[in-house]
């Protein structure tokens, strides 16, 4: 996505905060070698080369019959049927000419045997063999078509998914060499806030940005370590800052970052490292901060709960999944039909909570939730992920949008 135009001065541009953020990613976590049952959502550190061809011989695609192409009259015609090669059996003996053998799906061919038909078009009469037309090469999965002996299989910094264990296994690989998750300090800000289950005092709410995040957190794959809200004081907040950041490898806050002047915690960071920025041409969620402390990567989000919950999928993902040693790791969105009219340009580019509906020529159009807050979370349970209204951009029904999916933001 390029940088459109926005606020002048003071706002820095979504895309290039992002930037900013992938080019001071930390180095990932040391690597250690793990059994593949229990390297699921790990990300490789190293490439992975196919220690052996797969296939690992020419193999039936279909159950059938196994024959050589050139025994076989154009418009097809009869074979001897001489034997069968069930799948786990070694085929040694060669086919001679003239003949076929029963085959099974994965069963090796017989050395000499270059084609296969499918067992439903075929008819068997004794020992002879009635087959149809054939194309030499048909139904043979070749050694090596899929990856070949020594050839890359998977590259470093890819997260492992179940299709990526399975191709391993495949290869007869056993372990891989992945990084350790990464270790981030969940802080939160503010005297309001009041865990669920204890009493409300006037002006004070429930803290739903610490379980939002830290499911967030959980479901990138690293390791959470909770430290709690901490109390609006400069001191206490210097504190909670140093402790995390002993025994974290990158710190993530939310809220404290407005120009509230009982926000201490900017104070705080600038006393225990830095605060590099923190107003973003983004909304929801232009007070987001990037920084420093004891020399740790500490990002703070806006208190709140949608806009944390939004730049916590725009923003942060991408700098959490580069600082676990992923590579690919700012989604594309989809362009689809807009669902409304958006008449007034605006000077942030819009993160707006929509959902996927039909339309009445079955393509699926984007439509709004008719509430926008930064702080109601309930817009983006009922929706499927974000619509991207880009800085000074009008649209009307059925413009192309923008669109990111939950599903893969989440993930």
């Amino acid at each position: 996505m390029s940088v459109g135009p926005c606020d002048s001065g003071t706002l820095l541009p979504v895309d290039l905060a992002i930037g900013h953020l992938l080019e001071r990613a930390p180095r990932p976590p040391q690597l250690h070698c793990l059994a593949l049952e229990q390297a699921l959502g790990r990300v490789i550190g190293t490439d992975v080369h196919a220690p052996r061809a797969l296939p690992g011989w020419d193999n039936s695609a279909m159950d059938g019959y196994a024959l050589r192409a050139a025994d076989l009259p154009a418009a097809g015609g009869c074979l001897v049927l001489a034997g069968r090669v069930a799948a786990g059996q070694a085929a040694t003996t060669a086919l001679l000419a003239g003949q076929a053998v029963r085959i099974f799906t994965g069963a090796p061919l017989p050395p000499g045997a270059d084609t296969v038909v499918p067992q439903e078009l075929c008819r068997v009469e004794g020992q002879q063999l009635w087959l149809p037309a054939v194309s030499v090469g048909q139904h043979v999965r070749k050694a090596g078509e899929e990856v070949r002996e020594g050839h890359l299989l998977l590259p470093a910094g890819k997260r492992l998914r179940a299709q990526e264990l399975g191709l391993l296994a495949a290869c007869g690989v056993s372990w891989v060499e992945v990084y350790r998750p990464l270790r981030v300090g969940l802080l939160s800000s503010g005297d309001e806030l009041r865990e669920p289950g204890q009493p409300l005092a006037p002006g004070q709410i429930y803290n739903s940005n610490r379980y939002c995040l830290s499911a967030l957190l959980q479901g990138w794959g690293v390791e959470v370590h909770d430290y709690g809200a901490m109390a609006d004081e400069l001191q206490a907040s210097k504190q909670t800052l140093h402790l995390a950041a002993q025994e974290c490898d990158l710190l993530l806050s939310s809220g404290g970052v407005s120009v509230g002047e009982e926000d201490h915690l900017k104070q705080a960071i600038r006393e225990l490292g830095q605060v590099d920025f923190w107003r973003l041409a983004i909304q929801p969620g232009k007070p987001l901060a990037f920084g420093t402390v004891a020399d740790k990567p500490w990002l703070g989000l806006p208190g709140n709960p949608a806009a944390a919950l939004i730049t916590a999928l725009v923003v942060l993902r991408p700098f959490l999944l580069r600082s676990q040693g992923l590579r690919d790791v700012v989604p594309q969105p989809v362009a689809l039909p807009a669902g409304f009219d958006w008449p007034q340009a605006n000077r942030r580019r819009q993160y707006l909570r929509a959902r996927l509906v039909p339309g009445d020529n079955g393509q699926c159009r984007v439509q709004l939730h008719p509430q926008q807050s930064s702080a109601m979370l309930s817009a983006a349970c009922w929706a499927d992920g974000l619509a991207l209204v880009e800085c000074q951009q009008q649209l009307r029904q059925d413009d192309p949008v923008q669109f990111l999916s939950f599903a893969e933001l989440m993930q």
